[in-house]
């Protein structure tokens, strides 16, 4: 079968036609054409003007809770969100029941994946049942398919587990990702420490359980020369650490949520569950000082921290409400509304290509005679999602009614077209 998209802005600087307006003519699974104007016949035409093609987006970090908790999410569900939120392969984290922590439910995952219409990468555990006590069997799940290494939602707090870990992956040029938290400062906390919190009368996580974590993780990467990805920052000291220690040269890349750039800690003056997470909202100066490093490079990718939960999880007391927001399908719109003057290039960049570069994904560029795996969406054009409309099975998005500047039109994955 063959399928047009016609008169489509290409954006993806590995592409030789990066920039230009084009018909890509699509067989099966594989780019065969891209020209001016496609003067041949095709099984299906998608009109595409005004809106732009990019490298299919890729989300690093999110939660499908397949297996073990198939009530907020399964393999199935969260792809058909993905695909609505633009998505092609999403990477999805160990902390499960049981635990993505061999090479079998590295399998279970992938075999699963096989099946569905997006690609589903598994993140390896980094420890044993993600206790953050015994290294877990790396090798074994890097050579069954796991795409990175993580304790995902457990930052490690072992100094000396995670400096083996860092060492270990360079035996097969692995990465490790680390969500910045020193526990033992941010444990019993509900939100951002500061005046607000104690207002509020809530617990604090303060900045410094953050920065001191980062700090450290660096650190281990100067003594290992290994290479770290850091997801979910959240504090303007924390992104600082980061510019700087790319600046030395450190292999060492970030990723924050649509979220953190979203809502603050002022959000929650009403005590409102949904808006719960962890890393939690910041202040005013720290989602500024995140704005800057999208705009000057320092953040490599937007992850969307996807994180679905059932209704009675977050239908409660604040301080007994769960943590997260199911926030795959809004998160290209909410980047979009937030940077309306953001280049198509640095669109794909956070979306797409640098991720493919740190997590070393095959990645042949819009061409032709390479596999077509594309997003497609428009910079000016609505969401608005519902709840009726979600995909996700869960029930825990504060983006639900509100109107964003910036709509996915659809994707092509293994395969299949499929348009919003």
């Amino acid at each position: 079968m063959t399928i047009l998209l016609s008169q489509v802005k290409i954006a993806d600087t590995r592409s030789p036609f990066n920039g230009l307006v084009k018909d890509i003519l699509i067989k099966d699974q594989q780019i065969i054409s891209i020209t001016d104007k496609y003067k041949g016949a095709a099984d299906q035409t998608i009109d595409l003007k005004n809106s732009i093609v990019s490298p299919g987006f890729i989300d690093p970090f999110v939660h499908f809770c397949d297996p073990g908790m198939e009530h907020r999410e399964t393999l199935s569900t969260g792809s058909n969100a993905a695909i609505q939120g633009g998505f092609t392969t999403v990477f999805v984290v160990p902390n499960t029941n049981p635990v993505i922590d061999n090479k079998s439910q590295v399998t279970y995952v992938k075999q699963h994946s096989q099946e569905l219409p997006i690609h589903i990468l598994p993140i390896g555990a980094l420890s044993k049942k993600i206790e953050g006590k015994d290294l877990a069997e790396m090798i074994d799940m890097n050579s069954n398919g796991a795409v990175a290494f993580s304790d995902g939602l457990y930052p490690v707090q072992s100094t000396l587990l995670f400096l083996k870990a860092l060492q270990y992956v360079k035996a097969f040029d692995g990465v490790v990702i680390q969500m910045p938290i020193d526990k033992s400062l941010g444990s019993l906390g509900l939100m951002n420490e500061g005046i607000l919190s104690t207002k509020l009368g809530l617990p604090g996580i303060p900045a410094i359980a953050e920065e001191l974590i980062i700090s450290r993780d660096i650190e281990l990467l100067k003594y290992t020369n290994s290479q770290l990805h850091i997801t979910g920052v959240s504090t303007a000291k924390g992104i600082a650490l980061i510019r700087n220690a790319k600046k030395e040269g450190l292999k060492i890349t970030c990723s924050v949520t649509p979220y953190h750039l979203f809502f603050t800690e002022e959000d929650l003056k009403d005590y409102n569950t949904l808006l719960k997470v962890f890393p939690p909202l910041r202040t005013k100066k720290d989602q500024e000082a995140l704005f800057k490093a999208i705009e000057d490079g320092t953040i490599d990718c937007i992850s969307s921290h996807h994180m679905p939960q059932d209704w009675d999880a977050k239908t409660i007391e604040f301080e007994n409400a769960k943590t997260g927001i199911a926030s795959i399908e809004t998160s290209f719109a909410t980047i979009q509304h937030l940077f309306p003057k953001l280049s198509d290039n640095r669109i794909s960049e956070l979306f797409s290509l640098n991720a493919r570069s740190i997590f070393k994904l095959e990645n042949e560029g819009i061409t032709e005679g390479a596999v077509a795996d594309l997003t497609f969406y428009n910079k000016t054009e609505t969401t608005l999602l519902s709840q009726k409309d979600s995909k996700s099975k869960s029930a825990n998005s504060p983006f639900w009614d509100i109107k964003l500047t910036g709509k996915i039109k659809g994707v092509f994955s293994k395969g299949q077209l499929h348009l919003a």
